[in-house]
């Protein structure tokens, strides 16, 4: 962390995903850096950025770095953008681990703002068995207990929200704990 800077995670949805949407995660730090923030590390190659920045207002980020990646790429990219301490906090809050026994099938929503999180809610209601929903502050969790390819959970939330979640799942989010605090 640099010194009276907030460190931030910001998550591309889509990227890197087949054949569309490439960004190389050396060019990502190019753009992060360019914005002017500090300290820049990325995760594996799935839009996993953390940062140092004064005064973080994550939506400002989110579409700052969301139009600067268009402007290099020719593409446009959701981006969510969350402080170190709201992730702390997201995971602080997982209730669903005693159920997921594999954390590649344990995920976490990550969303713009807690208005998309709100349209989720009504999901809450349905029976999910063997997937499982819960839903938090600042994100939700899923657990996709026959695999994430074709959950129906995972669709429903993502209907639910119009498209506007990223998914990480719990190994990836946990390194991004780490990275963002090591």
């Amino acid at each position: 962390m640099t010194p009276d800077r907030t460190p931030c995670i910001a998550l591309l949805r889509g990227i890197n995903v087949g054949r569309a949407k490439r960004i190389a995660m050396p060019d990502l730090r190019e753009v992060l850096e360019a914005l002017g923030y500090a300290n820049v590390r990325t995760l594996l190659n799935s839009g996993n950025a953390v940062f140092d920045v004064d005064q973080p207002t994550v939506g400002r980020l989110a579409a700052v770095i969301s139009t600067a990646i268009e402007r290099r790429f020719g593409f446009p990219v959701a981006v969510v953008v969350l402080t170190a301490s709201t992730l702390t906090a997201v995971i602080a809050a997982n209730d669903l681990l005693r159920e997921a026994r594999d954390p590649a099938k344990l995920l976490v929503a990550f969303i713009p703002d807690r208005a998309t999180l709100a349209r989720a809610r009504p999901l809450l209601t349905e029976q999910w068995a063997p997937e499982a929903l819960s839903i938090g502050r600042d994100a939700a969790y899923l657990s996709c207990a026959n695999g994430i390819a074709d959950s129906p959970l995972l669709q429903a939330l993502s209907r639910a929200t119009g498209q506007r979640i990223t998914t990480r799942n719990w190994a990836t989010v946990l390194e991004l704990e780490t990275l963002v605090h090591g």
